[in-house]
């Protein structure tokens, strides 16, 4: 098992674990798809990416929360729920309209978000010699569903319920890898954004950058390349800009 060593730690990787959202998933289309839905059975009159967006941008500001302290540990799909009565308002709807259970069914499109082209096969290919799963700020039952909806093979799925931290806490990054019996310079976090490899590679983890140049629709500016010396960069095996590459060329370059 495993066999690549990592420079920036020195230690042979004996797992490979990704970032989930944006890095694995394709976020943006897949809520915008479900947004898309509820409003049209709806009739609301609301642009569907712009939705999404609104909806994503709330992420790390109630995660925040949770890691200054501010209140106890909740679950992500506690927070996306929220987050939805928050945008909701935000647009001039009242969340109260609309029936039990219908506010809850489009927060949960959050588990069930479509792979990016490359992500299920360069899994498969890296999970040959190295155990693989996700590092997500997702809690279990989320991820759970999404790896069954994906057909990601994970051979283990470890929600942020179970470390109870989010990332960039270090403990988000090191409990995934105490729970595995290693070192967290045996572990490597594939990522699309530069601020979470950094974070992990100050928890000690080997980090590998996989660019994913529409993530946030065709305008994206941000985590276009890499920022720093990261131990892989995903080569390309997909069509599209210079600057879009794929797990299965990151497969690979992990020998």
């Amino acid at each position: 098992m495993g066999g690549y060593r990592a420079p920036s730690t020195g230690r042979t990787v004996r797992a490979v674990l990704f970032d989930t959202f944006g890095t694995v998933v394709d976020w943006r289309s897949g809520i915008a798809a479900a947004v898309r839905d509820f409003v049209g059975r709806h009739a609301l009159t609301m642009e569907a990416e712009e939705f999404a967006d609104a909806w994503r941008s709330r992420y790390q500001p109630s995660m925040e929360r949770v890691r200054s302290g501010h209140r106890p540990f909740v679950t992500l799909d506690v927070l996306h729920r929220e987050n939805l009565d928050v945008v909701l308002a935000s647009h001039h709807i009242d969340p109260s309209a609309f029936p039990p259970g219908e506010l809850d069914s489009l927060a949960k499109a959050w588990h069930f978000l479509p792979p990016w082209p490359d992500s299920v096969a360069g899994i498969g290919d890296i999970r040959r010699k190295f155990i693989v799963g996700p590092l997500s700020n997702g809690n279990t039952a989320l991820l759970v569903d999404m790896a069954k909806a994906a057909g990601l093979g994970w051979d283990l799925v470890l929600g942020s319920d179970i470390t109870r931290a989010y990332k960039p806490d270090p403990d988000a990054y090191r409990k995934p890898a105490a729970i595995l019996g290693l070192e967290p310079g045996e572990v490597m976090l594939v990522a699309a954004h530069n601020n979470d490899l950094d974070a992990a590679r100050r928890a000690g983890l080997a980090t590998a950058f996989v660019a994913r140049p529409t993530e946030h629709g065709p305008g994206q500016t941000a985590d276009l390349t890499p920022s720093a010396d990261w131990d892989l960069v995903a080569a390309s095996d997909l069509p599209g800009p210079p600057a879009a590459a794929s797990i299965t060329g990151l497969a690979g370059q992990l020998t």
